[in-house]
């Protein structure tokens, strides 16, 4: 797949690389693209765009109003797709897409993942939707040549992972522990346990996310997982800070 290949050739420059998130619409279009042209000339790897719904549940509280305000805003799918294939378009990034089932049933699941891949954009990440039940999904997917991004948690069991690792592609993303999205991370004996099930069970390159949110987190990372995955953080360095921190703070991690 070309997702998990493009990580492979950064793997070669860094130790570990570093994804970000942001919720499409929020607070406006305008600032999410002059976010993201900091972000890249921070140097981030990656970047997952959210199409912002109306009940968002693996999200906290950050991201969960960011949503809402962006929806509040009048922020649609085609406005999110049509954005997410200009910055594609401007950047040379790998571009996810992250949404919930509804929006890609809703949309229509062939038409959502040929826009997706017309647009230039690499994979989406739908937390909500097993594989047992994603088939057409999974299928649509295959066929635009597009990453499915499945998930693990500290509660998935071994055969449930390996079964997860052969339906995914491009990377596995870790969920570093229970619960949604914004709550600090603090890494434990166990997490280490769980990165070597995670490890054993796929191929593919490890994302680590939830929680992240200082260069220590990464430091701890490195060797462990291929990408760090901040999110939250972020959001609320630029709703307190403005979009300049955003840049001194990714350059820091590093």
């Amino acid at each position: 797949m070309v997702l998990e290949s493009l990580i492979r050739e950064r793997l070669k420059e860094k130790q570990i690389l570093i994804m970000t998130h942001l919720v499409l619409g929020y607070p406006s279009f305008e600032t999410c693209y002059g976010l993201i042209e900091t972000m890249a000339r921070a140097g981030v790897d990656m970047i997952e765009l959210q199409i912002p719904f109306s009940e968002p549940v693996a999200d906290g509280p950050i991201i969960a109003m960011a949503n809402q305000k962006a929806l509040e805003r009048g922020t649609t799918v085609k406005d999110c797709l049509d954005f997410a294939g200009s910055v594609a378009a401007s950047f040379d990034l790998p571009f996810l897409i992250m949404t919930y089932y509804n929006i890609a049933f809703t949309f229509g699941i062939h038409d959502f993942a040929r826009n997706m891949a017309e647009k230039g954009l690499k994979g989406a990440i739908v937390p909500d939707l097993p594989p047992e039940e994603g088939g057409e999904y999974l299928g649509a997917m295959k066929e635009q040549d597009l990453s499915p991004v499945l998930i693990f948690s500290p509660s998935t069991p071994f055969e449930r992972m390996q079964s997860l690792g052969r339906h995914g592609s491009g990377f596995i993303y870790c969920v570093a522990r229970k619960g949604v999205t914004g709550k600090h991370t603090r890494f434990s004996s166990q997490f280490e346990h769980y990165m070597g099930m995670c490890r054993e069970t796929t191929t593919l390159p490890l994302a680590v996310g939830f929680g992240l949110k200082e260069k220590k987190d990464v430091d701890f990372l490195a060797g462990k997982a291929d990408i760090a995955v901040i999110g939250s953080h972020i959001l609320q360095m630029m709703e307190e800070k403005g979009v300049d921190c955003v840049g001194e703070f990714i350059e820091g991690l590093r």
